[in-house]
């Protein structure tokens, strides 16, 4: 299961330590790289409830195994690239394994312990593979792409993902099926539409201008298909996005974290990115070096953070995750063009221990917050909340820094908004904790 959660999380690393090299390759402005980057998370957020309600319908570990294939094939299609444009709709299409992948993963760990303290732990085990994933994902690629080239990155997710089909056969539990859950198709229509819209107005917004007629319809069109989303949610039967989920406070304020936390981390590391590469001239390989330190956070934040929930509580420590993410956001303000790694090195594994501390206490404590035969849906839920996230993070952040104003103009405005949600994120989940059981 952790290796489904990593080869997803290694495409994240890797893709953007790519960026200025496929950029090169392909052509493209920033726009089309945040694409790039966009239409793996477009159809991961979209996709992702449809995915857990799958799982529920026809058993996770046989979903988990497609996931796996669809993952596998796409990556040779983004490596076969001869455009742009066919990879960002191949990137799409491993958006989709993406979104199976990861809430059957939790799923199937869910059904495999019944007890909370062996599940938060487990969770930690779950997030602490992908955090290897993540911290080899910016060396691996910056060796892969001086030495090989670029369509490399994408290569190497097909022998993993023959490794994941065999090990979920092999090893994993069919979860029970539950015949009655149906797939609510409108809903999953307007959900895309939505997203796909939104994500298109602000990516394009910093290119064309945020008057422009396209730019102005695609707000519209993702605040149409948002709130048809919610009155279609709100009378099916069997909806995607079951509204009373939100009922329980520690469920919203979990999904609400998780919306906000990507955005601002996500987003950022597209602009660093983008930093390294195309501010300071460095190569794919000094980049992928950059952002080692940050990712090998991850792993030992990871691996303390059921103690750390067991002593302060986990709303707690969900709040110190995201003020230490945000204290890292305003002391990285100072950065400037040629600015020494020295000097922002310290700021970048503040947010990998910020992420590390937030991601298994976040996922533990809305898998418990739910009873077991919705834990497909709720995984899916948070999911898919995270990942809109990164939707917005890197489309607004992107065209703050690709648009009319300087580079670092549009960084530090980035670094501000980050900080604000993060903060607004620990407020909320830290006052709500007292009626979190209601």
């Amino acid at each position: 299961m952790s290796l489904g959660l990593g080869v997803v999380q290694l495409d994240i690393t890797i893709v953007n330590t790519a960026l200025s090299s496929i950029g090169t390759s392909l052509g493209g402005s920033v726009a089309e790289l945040q694409w790039v980057v966009t239409a793996y998370t477009v159809t991961f957020a979209a996709f992702i409830l449809t995915a857990g309600a799958l799982g529920d319908r026809l058993g996770a570990k046989r979903i988990f195994i497609a996931g796996f294939a669809i993952f596998t094939l796409a990556s040779l299609a983004c490596a076969l690239a001869p455009s742009a444009t066919f990879l960002i709709a191949a990137r799409a299409v491993q958006g989709l394994g993406a979104a199976i992948l990861v809430p059957n993963s939790l799923t199937l760990l869910n059904h495999a312990y019944a007890d909370p303290k062996a599940r938060g732990r487990a969770v930690g085990i779950w997030a602490a593979g992908a955090a290897v994933a993540l911290t080899a994902g910016p060396f691996v690629g910056g060796v892969l792409i001086t030495l090989v080239g670029w369509r490399w990155i994408f290569l190497v997710n097909l022998p993993i993902g023959a490794a994941g089909l065999w090990l979920a056969w092999r090893y994993a539990e069919e979860t029970p099926r539950l015949a009655q859950r149906e797939i609510d198709l409108p809903g999953q229509l307007a959900a895309i539409t939505a997203l796909g819209a939104l994500a298109g107005a602000l990516i394009e917004g910093g290119a064309l201008g945020w008057s422009h007629p396209l730019v102005i319809g695609g707000f519209a069109a993702a605040a149409v298909a948002g709130l048809l989303f919610v009155w279609r949610e709100a009378r099916a039967p069997q909806p995607m996005l079951p509204l009373s989920l939100f009922g329980h406070r520690l469920f919203a304020l979990s999904a609400l974290v998780g919306l906000l936390f990507n955005i601002a981390f996500y987003g950022l590391i597209f602009v660093l990115s983008l930093y390294f590469q195309e501010v300071n001239a460095w190569s794919p390989f000094a980049t992928g070096l950059a952002f080692v330190p940050m990712m090998a956070m991850v792993l030992p934040a990871n691996l303390v953070t059921a103690s750390v929930s067991e002593r302060l509580g986990a709303p707690q420590t969900i709040a110190l995750a995201s003020a230490i993410t945000a204290a890292g956001c305003v002391a990285l303000l100072p950065m400037a063009p040629g600015m020494s790694y020295w000097a922002i090195g310290a700021q970048l594994v503040v947010f990998g221990g910020g992420l590390g501390l937030l991601v298994p206490s976040l996922t533990s404590t809305l898998l418990g917050s739910v009873e077991k035969s919705r834990s497909g849906i709720a995984a899916g839920v948070l999911n898919a909340t995270r990942q809109t996230g990164s939707v917005l993070g890197v489309a607004l952040f992107g065209s703050l820094v690709g648009g009319d104003n300087a580079f670092i103009a549009g960084a530090h405005a980035s670094l501000v908004i980050s900080a604000a949600v993060l903060l607004a994120g620990a407020v909320a989940i830290w006052h709500g904790r007292a009626k979190a059981g209601r």
